[in-house]
Formats: structure tokens, C-alpha cells, sequence
């Protein structure tokens, strides 16, 4: 796929799936043609309000059409949209602004239990003394559409001159720990990157994709919402989303893919209200728990796409509707086009064989541009190699086996190990669902811990699951201490959904 900007994108849409849904959320949606139309007509009133290209504009808003319709109106005019999460709390967002250089804010007046535009007048959103680079903040009730012939003149024009080279979006990572960084990506390789891995994630023209990360996240941005721009499918979003409004909507919207969470898919299949039958559109390559037991993938078989913000989502897989062999099973499948991967000591950065673990690197002209107030030396080797912060190996093949994080691994007894590795073990065995591991001194003396769900709660032996394990894993990586969880609820989380590892620790270490 040649370079292509999201304007042409669009126009591309409009005409050969114009009354195709674009996106659709609860109280609303837009077809193609509409969310053309639309876009240009709020582009164009944006332009008059002063916002141009090359100017970085934060989006502050839950998921919906509205987000899509202003995130496409601000790229279509090549201004560089910056998603920003509402889950941020006022010091995080000044800060997030800050580093982004953001010139202009749209932002939803309230959502769940904020209320942005009083915080805003009382001075406690965005302080102004610490943000020279902001100018105007724009709010969701009182955004308009279209202008005067000069300004949509001028929209038009923004729209044309739009090349693949130009910023297309600065996205926060959302990591577990650790400082957020801003990513810049381009037109022409966010979209690239995105295309290259649709055919292996068995995204197509006409699917009805619901994936329930918030569009401020890679997650939702890349791996939703651009997912569904470049196949001409339609994205299924939710602000909220609760169990027995989800099944509704899935239902009434006759969803195709679920992608997203594993525990917001069990947890649908466990609810009163679930009928299989009723979701029958689903194709294989959803999230197994909503799919007939026939079509269920076999335990590891199913490659775990690996990807991140830097590549725009995924960047490693194999097809989602298929079992990969068993010899490649627990791996990540392969690097999709347009993406170089290798894996080298983490202190000499000399490349390492196949099947030796490391650090992971990635190269390619599908990664991103840029990190907001890095150097590209900063960023990249001189030869182009990212390194991703991940531990990993690579077999002869070329299939990835992620193995964990550098800042996770833990020295245990003089001897490296992986969280991830024995958590994944654990699961091969099959009498367990979910897994997670860490390192805790219990007496004075270091020990590994595990926090585990059964499969079967009712019918499971932990003696049983240890001696499979012992059969699995070198003795010096078997855990010493269990937690046996009733349900994932009992994890703790950090604002973002993902496992706080500091309070788990502190779960682990109160286990008996």
C-alpha cells in the first residue's frame, strides 16, 4: 500500500461504501458519506474558530460518533490530533498538554463523574500560566458545523494539501508504570502500518467490529477505529459499557468481530441474558467465549497479537480465525509487513541467535515518527533500531515468543526470571484460566507467588496443577505461594484496566 492521508481516506469511503455505518454508538451513527460530509462541514467551522494545520489539537471526549466526527474533521485539515484520556486527573492532563505542545482543546462538558468545563472555570483543568502553547478550549454542546464559502473554501483546501509525510496524531502509551510518552505518527505510516496487518486480523469490508477500548488508546484508535476507516467496515463503540446493554446493542447492531478484553467477554457469556443464538453473525477470529465450543481455538494455538503504540497497534500476528502449529504455539506469530524485528543483549545490544532471549528491537518504515520532546538519537540507533523495552526470542522461523518486560525481570536467587514465562505456564496446563505472577519476601526470605483463576472453580486441585507445572518449569521458577481467585474482579487495577502491579504484590503477600 502506497502512501495515503486520511482525507483521501475518506473521499475514498464515500464512494464505494457510502451507506455503509462508519461507526455507530448507542444513540447514533454515521454512514460513510455522512461522516464525509459531516467532517468537512466541522472541519471548515474549526478553521473559522482559528484552528489550522500543523497546529496539535487535543480531543477530550468519550467514546461515540462525536469523537469520530471531530477526530476526522482535525486530521482531515491536517492538524495533529492528540486523543487524550478521560480518565486523566488534572495534574495528568496539564502535563500530557504540556508535553504535546497542544495549541487548541475539544473536550466533552462532563462524563461519569467529571465535570470538565467547571473545572475548567474554576482553573483546576488546564492551568494557563503552565500551558503558553494553549489558546482556546472548545466544548461539546457548543461545537458547530459548517461556514461561511470563504472557510469551507479554505477546509478544502487544508484537506488537499494533506501529504502522507505530515503528522496525523500524537497518541499517549498507556503503560502499567512509568511516565506516559507521546507518539507521533504520520499519515502515510499510521495508515500503512494499520493496512498491513488487517488480512491476518480478519477484518474486511462490510464486518461490524465492536472493540470496547476507549478511542483515546491505541487500542481503540489503531486497532478500532482506523481498522475500520481502512477496511470499510463498521466500528460498534460504547461510552460505558455494561453487560446487559452490550449484549443489546451487539445484538441489534448484528456484530460480526468482538474484539477487546477477555474478561468483558466471559463475563457477557456468564450473564443471564447471553443467547448464543443471538449473536450468531459472529465470525471465528472473536473472543472464544462468545463463540460455539466447535469453534473454540485449542489451548495456546491462537497467536497473542503482539503490538504497541509505537507501531500503531499490532505488528506481529497470524491469522486470528486459525490455530497455528503446534510447535509454534504461545508465540506471537510473525512481524507483518513493513516491520523488522530482532532480539539482542540487553547490555553489549550484540544480536542474538534464534531461541536466545533479550531485548527486542523493531525497525521499519511502519513505526513511528517520533517521541514529543526526544531527539531522534534519543530514540533510535543509528541504524534505525527502536528498543522496545520488551524481552523476547525469535525462532528459526521468525515467530516471536514475548517473554515479558526488561523493567519485570526479576533476579531471583542470581538467576533471571520472567513473570509472564511461569504465568504462561501455568495456563498451558488447562485447569487454569488466568494467571499472574510476582516476586515477594515473605519472612525475610524472596519467594515467586501466583495469583490464579481456575477454569472450573468447583472441580479444580492446586496439588494436581503443581505437579504439571513441576513438569513444565525449572524448579527454581515454581511458585511457593497461591492466591486462588474466585473471579478477575478481585485484581487490582490501574485506571487504564491493566493489572496495578504494586497492589498485587501487596494481594500476594496476604496470601496464606
Amino acid at each position: 500500500m502506497s502512501g495515503e492521508t486520511l482525507p483521501a481516506l475518506l473521499a475514498r469511503r464515500a464512494g464505494d461504501s457510502a451507506a455503509i455505518d462508519a461507526v455507530v454508538d448507542h444513540d447514533g451513527r454515521l454512514d460513510y458519506a455522512t461522516l464525509d460530509t459531516r467532517s468537512a462541514e466541522r472541519a471548515a467551522w474549526l478553521v473559522a474558530c482559528g484552528i489550522n494545520r500543523d497546529q496539535r489539537v487535543g480531543l477530550l471526549m468519550e467514546n461515540g460518533c462525536e469523537w469520530v466526527l471531530n477526530a476526522c474533521a482535525l486530521m482531515r485539515i491536517g492538524a495533529t490530533l492528540v486523543p487524550l484520556s478521560t480518565l486523566l486527573r488534572a495534574p495528568e492532563l496539564e502535563a500530557q498538554l504540556a508535553l504535546a505542545g497542544v495549541r487548541h482543546l475539544i473536550a466533552t462538558d462532563s462524563f461519569r463523574d467529571r465535570h470538565y468545563r467547571a473545572e475548567h472555570a474554576a482553573g483546576e483543568l488546564a492551568n494557563r500560566e503552565h500551558l503558553p502553547s494553549l489558546v482556546s478550549v472548545f466544548w461539546k454542546s457548543e461545537l458547530g458545523a459548517g461556514s461561511d464559502a470563504e472557510n469551507r473554501a479554505l477546509s478544502a483546501a487544508l484537506s488537499a494539501s494533506v501529504r502522507p509525510a505530515d503528522d496525523m496524531a500524537i497518541i499517549f502509551t498507556s503503560g502499567s508504570s512509568g511516565i506516559p510518552k507521546g507518539v507521533i505518527h504520520t499519515h502515510g505510516g499510521a495508515l500503512r502500518a494499520n493496512a498491513a496487518g488487517l488480512e491476518l486480523r480478519c477484518i474486511e469490508a462490510g464486518d461490524r467490529l465492536y472493540l470496547p477500548m476507549p478511542l483515546f488508546w491505541a487500542g481503540g484508535f489503531c486497532g478500532g477505529l482506523v481498522s475500520a476507516l481502512n477496511a470499510g467496515a463498521t466500528l460498534l463503540t460504547e461510552a460505558s459499557a455494561r453487560p446487559e446493554q452490550t449484549l443489546a446493542f451487539l445484538k441489534r447492531e448484528r456484530v460480526t468481530l468482538f474484539r477487546g478484553w477477555p474478561d468483558q467477554a466471559a463475563q457477557l457469556a456468564a450473564h443471564p441474558d447471553f443467547r448464543q443464538e443471538e449473536l450468531a453473525g459472529l465470525k471465528p477470529g472473536s473472543l472464544d467465549a462468545l463463540l460455539p465450543p466447535h469453534q473454540h481455538s485449542a489451548p495456546g494455538r491462537r497467536a497473542s497479537l503482539f503490538g504497541m503504540t509505537e507501531t500503531f497497534g499490532p505488528c506481529c500476528g497470524y491469522p486470528m480465525n486459525e490455530d497455528m502449529p503446534e510447535d509454534k504455539a504461545g508465540s506471537c506469530g510473525r512481524p507483518f509487513p513493513g516491520i523488522e524485528l530482532r532480539v539482542v543483549d540487553p547490555e553489549s545490544a550484540a544480536e542474538l541467535p534464534p531461541g536466545d532471549t533479550g531485548a527486542l528491537q523493531l525497525r521499519g518504515r511502519n513505526l513511528f515518527r517520533g517521541i514529543c520532546g526526544q531527539e531522534r538519537e534519543e530514540t533510535f540507533s543509528a541504524d534505525g533500531w527502536y528498543a522496545s523495552g520488551d524481552l523476547a526470542r525469535l525462532d528459526s522461523d521468525g515467530f516471536l515468543y514475548h517473554v515479558g518486560r526488561l523493567d519485570e525481570m526479576i533476579k531471583f536467587r542470581g538467576v533471571s526470571i520472567f513473570p509472564t514465562e511461569i504465568a504462561a505456564a501455568i495456563e498451558a496446563c488447562g485447569s487454569v484460566e488466568r494467571a499472574f505472577v510476582s516476586e515477594l519476601q515473605i519472612a525475610g526470605e524472596p519467594c515467586i507467588a501466583a495469583a490464579i483463576l481456575p477454569a472450573q472453580p468447583g472441580n479444580f486441585d492446586l496439588a494436581e496443577l503443581q505437579d504439571q507445572l513441576a513438569k513444565r518449569l525449572s524448579s527454581f521458577k515454581l511458585p511457593s505461594s497461591w492466591r486462588v481467585l474466585s473471579s478477575l474482579e478481585e485484581l487490582p487495577r490501574t485506571p487504564t484496566g491493566k493489572i496495578d502491579k504494586a497492589a498485587l504484590r501487596t494481594l500476594l503477600q496476604a496470601a496464606p
